[in-house]
């Protein structure tokens, strides 16, 4: 999965994806705080405390991005921005109660402060909510675009749970999670754009495949960074991926390079969560030269989502898109 090439550039005059929407994105927050209403205080509670957390807000920038990359303005695509934040909030809520999280985003979980069940029925009546959003598009293509990526995203959840605490884990059954998990919500996104659009299938399947590519570059840089980032700076716990039982590539890599000995300390790491040996853990991810191939990997596969944007004319949106693929593998949080 290694590749020695850099990762994309940005374009030397292009703007900040966020600075060029920032108007759409309130028009997007506008939405998203009018659908969050609910007569249940305890719904208004949750969803407005996981919601104003903030985060990157990739997912409907990449709808409003390939949208106006396409040349479509209808109000429709602030709409379903907002929805796909909804989908994405649902399984944040969701995750954490799965991984037992206690911290996201630098403050504690919805779970930790509010408790588990709570935190499942709101994530339940986000995805609800989103479902009433996608019809009041009334367009059949979007309802079947988001029904199935929520549906792949749940398989994703259920993969990664079946794959917990398993040091034999396939760097192919790793991907495969990352796909589902993680990249799918980043296809549906950039498809949403070009369906509003109504664009050819030609280039539809050209922004999908960018999302897609885009999203697994995004986790892969997430994997990565809970072995070398700061918990400050991620706003999560250094080491949660481990406590959690999860094989990620730097682990998966570490394991491939290491000695017998370190390769007996690793498996019994990931096989009983066990983050007291973390610093030994660590050393040996970055003397294995796991960290950097798990970054070259990552620009692999912003590479490819570059490469998906021949498909696009020229415009500010184009170089934007450009500009999440360089950012994408070069953030340290």
């Amino acid at each position: 999965m290694s590749c020695a090439e850099e990762a994309p550039a940005c374009p030397a005059e292009a703007r900040s994806p966020a600075e060029l929407l920032a108007e759409d994105m309130a028009a997007v927050d506008a939405v998203i705080h009018r659908r969050l209403h609910s007569e249940v205080a305890l719904i208004q509670q949750i969803s407005h405390y996981i919601v104003s957390a903030g985060g990157k807000r990739i997912r409907p920038m990449l709808v409003l991005l390939f949208a106006r990359a396409l040349g479509f303005q209808g109000s429709e695509r602030h709409e379903l921005a907002a929805t796909v934040e909804f989908i994405h909030t649902a399984t944040l809520l969701h995750d954490d109660v799965v991984d037992e999280s206690s911290l996201r985003r630098g403050r504690e979980t919805a779970n930790a402060r509010f408790g588990n069940a709570a935190s499942v029925l709101v994530g339940d009546f986000l995805y609800s909510r989103a479902f009433q959003m996608m019809v009041s598009v009334n367009r059949l293509r979007v309802l079947d675009v988001l029904a199935d990526a929520t549906n792949v995203i749940a398989e994703g959840e259920v993969l990664q749970l079946m794959n917990m605490h398993d040091p034999d884990l396939s760097e192919a059954d790793y991907l495969r999670v990352i796909r589902c998990k993680t990249a799918k919500l980043f296809e549906a996104s950039a498809r949403l754009g070009a369906v509003l659009a109504e664009a050819s299938p030609t280039v539809e399947e050209a922004c999908a495949a960018y999302g897609q590519a885009l999203g697994t570059a995004f986790q892969l840089v997430d994997d990565l960074l809970d072995y070398e980032g700061d918990a400050t700076a991620l706003g999560k716990n250094v080491g949660d991926d481990l406590r959690e039982g999860k094989a990620t590539l730097p682990l998966l890599i570490a394991m491939q390079r290491c000695t017998p000995e370190e390769r007996a300390l690793l498996r019994t790491a990931i096989e009983q969560g066990e983050t007291e040996k973390l610093d030994e853990v660590l050393a040996i991810v970055r003397s294995t030269g796991a960290l950097q191939a798990t970054r070259e990997a990552a620009q692999a596969e912003a590479r490819r989502a570059q490469s998906c944007l021949a498909q696009l004319p020229a415009s500010d949106a184009h170089e934007a898109l450009l500009y999440f693929c360089a950012q994408s593998v070069q953030r340290t949080f």
